[in-house]
């Protein structure tokens, strides 16, 4: 009894030393969560194509991770560089035509002011638009600053994570405290989850951008391809999606007198373009990884809110993983079910 007692007092000192240690790594890490998710994402996505190169095609494993990795950011970057040389375009045009621009919002919010009867151009209003600006400046500095932060170092986890892949799964298996069939079903939801989201996500923004550039052809849309990728942009946002685009359009329509255009960009909006997010989220990531609605609306929200653009994919998965571990609890710890209750597809 006294040696059961004293293994049972070192494993619970170990245990707590264990957990501080891992709070204070925490605390001051933190700030590297998105940056470690990105990675992981990635590596789920490579995976495989990281094997057959070092397996198959016998590739030396840092040449392939280099490979790999360049074309991952060649994928991802080469979108939003075509967005930022699009918006560096019109900044310019806006800041050489300042003037101009400022008369025709001038001339814009006057239609509506007197049309409806209401004061927009106001002392009160205008100092809190200097208020808000003076305010959002700094943040969307900062914001992009940590985002470059954040990337560097998504690709520098993803480096040593292709690089030693399979000493990192192995040390997966032997360390998690899980029967077997618990930690390859973990694996497998994961990996599945990760797949609905990371593709299914921009998918789903790539189709509703297509079919609302459709209609914007047909409205006769100044720039429809800048719109395009405005509209994919914002359908990737949670609540709002695809609107901040034809909403902004049908609000332009309305102001040069065009109220037909207008009406029918708001009808194709929200009855062709929000039927295809609502219609098609859910039934691709279901497809791929068998999320429901509700996980993928409320993880998505969840997950902005805690990490920022990629909780895109990791909120979603947060919630799933929840109620993965409360079936694995069940699984490892419940008298009344076996080892087979949860079947590894």
């Amino acid at each position: 009894m006294n040696s059961i007692s004293n293994n049972a007092i070192r494993q619970i000192l170990l245990l707590i030393t264990i957990i501080l240690i891992g709070i204070v790594l925490f605390i001051h890490l933190k700030i590297f969560i998105p940056a470690f998710l990105g990675a992981y994402t990635l590596y789920v996505l490579m995976r495989k194509y990281m094997f057959i190169l070092q397996g198959k095609h016998k590739w030396n494993k840092n040449l392939a991770a280099a490979i790999l990795m360049l074309l991952s950011f060649l994928i991802i970057m080469l979108p939003i560089l075509v967005f930022a040389n699009m918006m560096t375009s019109r900044i310019a045009f806006a800041i050489e035509h300042s003037s101009e621009l400022l008369t025709s919002i001038q001339d814009f919010i006057n239609k509506y002011e007197q049309r409806y009867g209401i004061n927009i151009i106001t002392d009160e209003n205008i100092r809190r638009l200097s208020t808000i600006g003076a305010e959002t400046l700094p943040k969307i500095l900062g914001a992009t600053f940590n985002t470059l932060t954040t990337v560097v170092m998504m690709y520098f986890i993803l480096y040593f994570m292709l690089v030693d892949g399979r000493k990192m799964e192995s040390h997966f298996y032997e360390w998690v405290p899980l029967k077997d069939e618990n930690i390859l079903l973990l694996r497998r939801e994961l990996n599945l989850l990760v797949n609905s989201n990371a593709i299914g996500i921009p998918l789903i923004a790539l189709l509703q951008g297509l079919v609302a550039l459709v209609g914007y052809i047909f409205l006769g849309v100044e720039e429809p391809v800048f719109w395009f990728v405005i509209t994919c942009i914002a359908a990737m946002l949670p609540v709002v999606g695809a609107a901040l685009a034809y909403i902004p359009l049908s609000l332009v329509f309305f102001a040069e007198g065009n109220s037909g255009k207008g009406i029918i960009m708001l009808i194709y909006g929200f009855g062709v373009v929000g039927v295809v997010d609502n219609v098609f989220r859910f039934w691709l990531q279901k497809k791929l990884g068998d999320v429901h609605p509700m996980i993928t609306v409320f993880g998505v929200i969840i997950g902005v809110s805690m990490f920022g653009f990629i909780g895109l994919i990791f909120g979603p998965i947060l919630i799933s993983l929840f109620l993965l571990m409360i079936k694995i609890y069940v699984n490892e710890f419940s008298q009344r079910t076996g080892s087979n209750d949860i079947p590894v597809k």
